[in-house]
């Protein structure tokens, strides 16, 4: 059975004006989508059809002839991950369990919000920000191009796309504003604390 393009979990302009509605329907509708369409190219009448998106990921990742697959699977995996990281009204600080490990593992939220945008804007190129857990503690890492915590033993739980399609037409080459307006105004921290949840 053929992937299909996840809906998003709000409308085009729920994000704005921190995010548009132009930067949704050409990073959703053009990007994440041709995505999902070469995949599903990419997987017609092989093995792998019918396999979950996250098997075909780990399956790819292992085999270099396979790097195709990857890619767009990945894509596919870290854009609809993306898209719930981020809520109308969001942003602001976290509470609860996800609050104090965040302050137990950075020293304090603003510590964190500080590494969190080092670790983004610091990624050379395309790539990915994240917030993973990994062997029970919370850890940030980056990610090149399509690369993803799937294939390294981690759990995501917070991601930020810093490819320049995920940005440029709202903040042009000001990625660090990008971050910032990310964590201040768009986070899903319920997100990120479900994410926390199940890995427990």
């Amino acid at each position: 059975m053929a992937f299909s393009l996840p809906p998003l979990p709000y409308p085009e302009d729920a994000l704005e004006p921190d995010y548009s509605a132009r930067t949704i329907s050409f990073h959703y509708g053009k990007h994440h989508k041709a995505y999902v369409d070469n995949l599903n190219k990419l997987l017609a009448g092989t093995e792998w059809e019918g396999k979950s998106l996250e098997e075909i990921i780990r399956l790819a990742a292992a085999d270099p002839a396979k790097v195709g697959v990857f890619n767009n699977a990945a894509q596919v995996w870290n854009h609809t991950f993306f898209w719930h990281c981020m809520k109308p009204q969001g942003g602001g600080r976290p509470t609860g369990k996800l609050a104090k490990m965040l302050d137990e593992a950075f020293g304090s939220y603003e510590k964190f919000v500080e590494q969190f945008k080092a670790t983004a804007v610091g990624r050379f190129g395309s790539g990915w920000g994240w917030l993973v857990l990994e062997g029970g503690a919370l850890k940030l890492v980056s990610t090149p191009n399509a690369e993803t915590p799937l294939t390294k033993g981690q759990v995501a739980l917070l991601t930020v796309d810093v490819w320049e399609h995920a940005y440029y037409l709202d903040y042009q080459n000001r990625r660090p504003d990008f971050v910032q307006a990310f964590l201040d105004k768009l986070v899903n921290w319920d997100f990120v604390a479900a994410n926390l949840a199940q890995a427990k």
